[in-house]
């Protein structure tokens, strides 16, 4: 009853009714467009609000108390696309450059999951670590390089060396594209200025993110929405993956919360980003690098499927998991 609970809390919760109004809008074909200018407005408002304010507690906190978790995250982000890479290309049967493609998706994580998961756990009452945000910036970018990786070497061996760019391009993306420069610049910033720079900004970076953040899922609903259709192209193994995957990586991530001493809804952030699938940061960088990826594989089964579950059910999931392992 209780996870019944929780669902049905986070189902009713402004963020997911917005992404869910945004979704019936594409369903019925409205003409509700949001203007281009307004979408990366908006993308980068919430970019800068979740690094300053996780610069600021990163500060609070120390680095003693944050290196350890943050590690974790690295490493695990690094690690996510090593083991989806062989599910994808021998399980699924999918080209090798499409499978290292999905799984640097899979790998890297999405600040708008990230988002709404801690307004759930606020919303309910759970506290969490205020710095958690610096897992985030940390992951954006090891699974890319490591998908790139991935991909280029299936590349080589078939003989298609001149389809990708070169590794040193890939890692200039990957490192400092547009959401990783807004995230890990706004960390930093945040740490140096601190909880005095924190009360000069408040009004802007907290009391209207609520709202900011409303807007921006009803366009993510709208661009789901759209790709619905799209989901007869992935087949039934990526609409599997898609949910089992999260599944697994969810848990991992919660277990390493645990053990790095993160508290329990320190945990269950770990493992809602673990879960979680980037449709920002990571298209961009293997457009670059791998071209010959089908964007609508990837870009389908991120932002179709798995990010409309974790909105829905994978956060209750992984705070229930939390709590039964911090219980046990």
């Amino acid at each position: 009853m209780e996870i019944i609970e929780a669902v049905r809390a986070n189902l009713l919760s402004p963020a997911v009714l917005f992404f869910a109004l945004g979704v019936l809008a594409a369903v019925a074909k409205s003409d509700l467009r949001f203007p281009e200018p307004l979408y990366a407005g908006l993308t980068i408002y919430l970019l800068v609000a979740i690094g300053f304010k996780g610069g600021v507690a990163f500060a609070e906190a120390g680095f003693a108390q944050v290196w350890l978790p943050a590690t974790a995250a690295i490493v695990l982000g690094a690690l996510i696309p090593l083991w989806t890479y062989p599910v994808l290309r021998f399980a699924g049967k999918l080209p090798a450059v499409d499978a290292a493609a999905i799984a640097a998706h899979y790998g890297s994580v999405s600040a708008v999951t990230f988002i709404a998961a801690t307004n759930y756990l606020t919303a309910i009452g759970q506290s969490y670590e205020s710095y958690a945000s610096a897992f985030l910036a940390v992951m954006e970018s090891p699974a890319i390089l490591v998908g790139v990786v991935l991909g280029k070497m299936a590349a080589q061996k078939a003989g298609q060396t001149q389809t990708a760019g070169s590794l040193r391009q890939v890692a200039h993306e990957a490192l400092f594209g547009r959401s990783v420069v807004l995230l890990v610049g706004a960390l930093v910033v945040g740490a140096l200025s601190g909880s005095a720079g924190m009360k000069k900004v408040e009004a802007f970076f907290v009391t209207s993110f609520q709202g900011v953040l409303a807007l921006f899922l009803l366009e993510m609903g709208l661009v789901a929405g759209r790709r619905l259709s799209d989901l007869r192209k992935v087949g039934f193994f990526l609409l599997g993956f898609g949910i089992v995957v999260p599944l697994v990586n969810g848990a991992v991530g919660v277990w390493l919360g645990h053990i790095t001493g993160l508290s329990l809804g320190g945990a269950a952030l770990l493992g809602v980003l673990a879960a979680s699938a980037s449709y920002i940061a990571a298209p961009a960088a293997i457009r670059l690098s791998l071209p010959d990826a089908n964007p609508t594989l990837s870009l389908t089964a991120a932002l179709a499927i798995t990010f409309p579950f974790n909105l829905t059910l994978g956060i209750p999931y992984c705070l229930a998991l939390a709590r039964w392992l911090y219980s046990s």
